[in-house]
């Protein structure tokens, strides 16, 4: 990759998991959609040691764009921007334009804020309008301005620096004006044109891709030249592509090996979700679901999304076995004569659900989540599916899921949505 960068997220609270690092990810997005590899991501404490130590380690990695979030407040733990400067070696200096400006700010939001003119609340004013010699200051979308420091070159080189705030709707509406001012410009201009690729299967497992990938290593000449990741989640196996648009012949000629050997397991080569393409399927039906297992899961997969209540009618979690006789009509001799966790019993939730619900589809799922409740018979992990779609014959299916309680829902889960979207593929 042609540019790098380091991405430093500072902050005790993020550091010790209080708050979830969301400016990290988001950073990392925002940088490969302009062309930029990041190298590193880092978490570092409100502590100046341990963020001059992230500086250096980046710096000394060669790393031509280093952006951190946090630390710009008024309080006297706020200290990324005195920290980066020293680090630099360059001084701070009142801005006080910004000053007024930061003051202007506050009293627009807080009108009766006492001592804004001095005392307490002006002092912290002027901390945040101390900029670094040299550096050009980002007008706040909070109270805190951003800085950006160009690059030195020399026998210890240290790379352009980018400091925004740590509250991510401040971070992201700062970051226009990050990537337009001068110095991350400069670096923008060198980054190549990459292109990021995701392919996603279902019911392949790892290491039968990593020995595609080894054979495909000796069929492509180049391979080496496209960065392969791939990530295993919620029952799905990912894997990314990153590359620079000139490459595109060599990612083409792997997509056609893994479609020669995995086609029936990927599901898409275009980045879309399950999620995405079972919308796509229903093509104007409406889908219902019947759930017991997952509690709601589906469910809530299914509305995730703006305007799902055109498609999705409703769902019942039904829990117990008078909930199901209740609610989606479920004949209690049939819970007695199969047990809960029956195909049987999950054709007759997805047919109870379509019916009671006025759905075209209807979801089914009931099982033996765990970590109790398992036999020989049926132990943990049990899953039995129904899919009923009008005018067809209702489909049941039974599975097996490792793992614990939560790991088994999730799976459970996603399967119930690559069912049913096999269900509408085969009309």
């Amino acid at each position: 990759m042609s540019v790098r960068a380091g991405i430093i997220v500072t902050g005790t609270e993020v550091l010790t998991g209080r708050i979830a690092d969301q400016n990290g990810p988001w950073l990392s997005h925002q940088l490969l959609t302009l062309g930029v590899d990041v190298a590193h991501l880092t978490l570092c404490g409100d502590r100046p040691a341990d963020l001059t130590a992230q500086l250096r380690f980046l710096a000394d990695q060669g790393v031509d764009l280093i952006i951190t979030s946090g630390g710009l407040g008024p309080t006297a733990d706020d200290l990324t921007v005195p920290t980066i400067a020293q680090f630099c070696h360059r001084e701070l200096l009142l801005d006080p334009e910004l000053e007024e400006h930061i003051a202007g700010v506050i009293r627009h939001h807080r009108p009766h804020t006492p001592d804004l003119d001095a005392g307490p609340t002006r002092t912290g004013i002027r901390k945040q309008a101390q900029i670094p010699t040299g550096a050009t200051a980002l007008p706040p979308t909070g109270t805190a301005p951003g800085v950006v420091i160009p690059a030195v070159a020399g026998d210890r080189p240290v790379p352009t620096i980018v400091i925004l705030p740590g509250p991510p709707a401040e971070l992201q509406a700062m970051w226009p004006n990050a990537i337009t001012a001068p110095a991350v410009t400069d670096v923008l201009t060198r980054a190549d044109d990459l292109q990021q690729e995701t392919v996603r299967a279902y019911g392949l497992h790892e290491a039968h891709l990593a020995e595609t990938l080894r054979r495909a290593d000796a069929e492509i000449a180049d391979l080496d030249r496209l960065e392969i990741t791939t990530c295993l989640r919620h029952g799905e196996l990912d894997m990314v592509t990153r590359f620079a648009s000139a490459d595109t012949d060599i990612y083409r000629r792997l997509l056609d090996v893994l479609t020669e050997h995995h086609r029936h397991q990927i599901f898409s080569t275009d980045g879309t979700t399950i999620d995405d393409q079972l919308i796509e399927l229903l093509d104007g039906r409406s889908i219902a679901t019947a759930e017991s297992c997952t509690g709601g899961l589906i469910a809530a997969r299914l509305t995730a999304r703006p305007g799902s209540s055109a498609y999705v009618t409703g769902g019942v979690v039904a829990y117990s076995n008078d909930a199901k006789s209740d609610l989606i009509d479920v004949p209690a001799e049939t819970i007695a004569a199969h047990g809960a966790v029956s195909e049987q019993v999950a054709a007759a939730m997805a047919e109870g659900a379509r019916h009671r619900l006025e759905a075209d589809i209807a979801v089914s799922t009931t099982g033996i989540a765990g970590p109790t409740g398992g036999t020989e018979i049926k132990p943990v992990g049990t899953v039995c599916f129904g899919v009923a779609i009008d005018g067809q014959p209702t489909h049941t299916l039974t599975r097996h899921f490792p793992g614990n309680r939560e790991q088994i829902r999730t799976l459970t889960t996603t399967a119930a949505l690559h069912l049913v979207a096999a269900q509408l593929k085969q009309q």
